[in-house]
């Protein structure tokens, strides 16, 4: 695969003098234009041998084009904030927004090829994590971004010549390290693992370009030269239409009985059971967040439901359990116009917890198969790759130790109708009535056959849907605590803790102290 970045690719000065302003001023019309444009983001991403010129190639395009609109994301070891979270977490932050360019020095290929090469994991490992990149290219490509990906190669000898002659050159001596040269002494592991890599994740949509990288001169009017091709290309494409007419609509079922038709709306409890129960969740959630297991992990609790299913009152009653610095409530709302510039999940990745710590989603991603779905806000195609892509969303989440536990709180036409006059009525609650509550109850048929579709779609095992009937706000207030305790308790001891024997012992002599003073001890 990288024979043909072998064979001495070079430009002469002459030529390179004559090419490089024309190109750079093509470059520049094109940064331009996409940037008035705004449909879609560039994503360039630098790979390939220590010493072939990734560096100098990143500096390049940012000398060659406005770096105003030049994003250029490098990545290193992560950092503990990063170690925290899911590995895709820290990519996910660095997203160019629509109408601009990103340049990425270090990505999500970089650790699969090195633990592979060092024996940290095993070929089917390899093969796993490949084939979640594909799925997470192929999500990009579908959200409008052009992907392009480059592997600066060299030859073994010439990355053994380039090494040397750049450490015995006084200004460039700092470029070398000693893992330039550890990973030298791999090369040929090296080589093997990354032609997998490229033949696994090469797709029509993001294909590889390999480059030889022994001559800067053709290397950077390669890359300039095949950059300016595919936003040209781009750019010049029409608007594509929305496919809807081509695709058939998804008809109801023929007798009309929908999922959420089967929960007993009737369950609900009395004041004292409710106290009592009210009283137990919590305090078993409070023990759950201290305990010191869980501090190893984290948890996001999406809660989805109808308008004025209770969904705020269900939240705050799990709020009320936790302690303030380790939970964040989260409220979904239409998405901003800085949300709108990057892919759909970009705005929930962002929320990711720490280790420790708790995300409560006041509605969630679910939006895209619910409301925008329904209300026609985004064409079918873009509702109907949003399952598949939720899914893959959650499973990573889960795969990295985060416990994720959906709630869908449910009520009769009849309750919300009721919930809604109330609202009228009661001056604080009347914020919570808006248009777009009367308007989604004139669908409410839509609604139902929206959710049976999330419902089969979407309920997985690592994130399971749990349906709350919600008539009564006491049972389900009850029954989303216990879900969630059930949830997150897995694996976590819910009893209390020992005392500290130390401590007891250091209690014990206050107050034997305080006694035999006759003192009374302060609470």
């Amino acid at each position: 695969m990288f024979e043909s970045a072998e064979i001495g690719h070079s430009i002469s000065k002459r030529t390179y003098a004559r090419e490089v302003p024309k190109l750079r001023e093509a470059l520049l019309d094109a940064q331009y234009d996409l940037f008035q444009d705004g449909r879609f983001p560039v994503m360039i991403l630098f790979a390939g041998v220590d010493g072939a010129g990734k560096g100098e190639t990143v500096n390049l395009l940012n000398e060659w084009m406005d770096p105003r609109h030049i994003r250029v994301a490098a990545f290193g070891d992560p950092s503990d904030e990063e170690r925290e979270r899911p590995p895709m977490w820290r990519y996910w932050r660095e997203f160019p927004a629509k109408g601009r360019i990103g340049i990425f020095a270090g990505h999500w290929y970089t650790d699969p090829i090195l633990d592979r090469v060092r024996r940290k994991t095993k070929q089917p490992q390899l093969i796993q994590s490949l084939e979640e990149i594909v799925r997470f290219e192929t999500m990009l490509a579908d959200e409008g971004v052009l992907l392009l990906k480059f592997w600066l190669h060299l030859s073994k000898e010439k990355q053994k010549k380039r090494l040397k002659a750049l450490e015995k050159d006084p200004k460039t001596r700092w470029r070398v390290t000693k893992t330039d040269w550890r990973h030298f002494r791999l090369y040929d592991r090296f080589r093997k693992v990354s032609e997998l890599a490229l033949r696994q994740t090469g797709s029509a949509s993001a294909p590889w370009m390999v480059v030889e990288g022994e001559d800067f001169r053709y290397r950077n009017l390669t890359v300039g030269g095949t950059l300016l091709a595919a936003m040209r290309e781009r750019l010049d494409q029409k608007p594509a239409k929305p496919a809807a007419d081509r695709i058939p609509p998804i008809p109801p079922p023929a007798d009309n009985r929908h999922i959420l038709g089967a929960l007993d709306l009737t369950l609900k409890l009395d004041r004292k059971r409710y106290t009592d129960l009210l009283a137990l969740y919590q305090g078993r959630l409070n023990l759950l967040s201290r305990n010191r297991r869980f501090r190893g992990r984290s948890a996001i609790l999406a809660f989805e439901g109808n308008d004025a299913a209770g969904k705020g009152g269900a939240i705050r009653r799990v709020a009320a359990a936790l302690d303030a610095r380790y939970y964040r409530i989260i409220p979904v709302a239409a998405p901003t116009e800085e949300e709108r510039a990057q892919p759909y999940l970009w705005r929930f990745w962002r929320h990711v917890p720490r280790l420790g710590r708790f995300a409560l989603f006041d509605r969630s991603w679910y939006g895209r198969v619910l409301v925008e779905r329904v209300e026609k806000l985004i064409p079918p195609p873009d509702w109907r790759r949003a399952y598949r892509e939720i899914v893959e969303f959650e499973r990573m989440l889960v795969d990295d130790g985060i416990r994720v536990v959906k709630i869908f709180l449910h009520i009769s036409p009849e309750e919300q109708l009721r919930r809604f006059e109330e609202r009228m009525k009661t001056p604080y609650k009347r914020w919570k009535l808006t248009p777009d509550d009367l308007r989604n109850r004139a669908r409410w048929d839509e609604y139902a056959v929206a959710t049976d579709a999330m419902f089969a779609k979407t309920s997985s095992r690592h994130a399971p849907w749990n349906l709350v009937a919600s008539d009564y706000k006491w049972w389900a207030r009850i029954r989303g605590l216990e879900t969630i305790v059930k949830g997150l308790s897995d694996g976590v001891d819910l009893k209390l803790p020992p005392c500290d024997p130390k401590l007891a012992k250091a209690i014990g002599k206050m107050v034997k102290k305080a006694k035999k003073g006759g003192r009374a001890l302060k609470p």
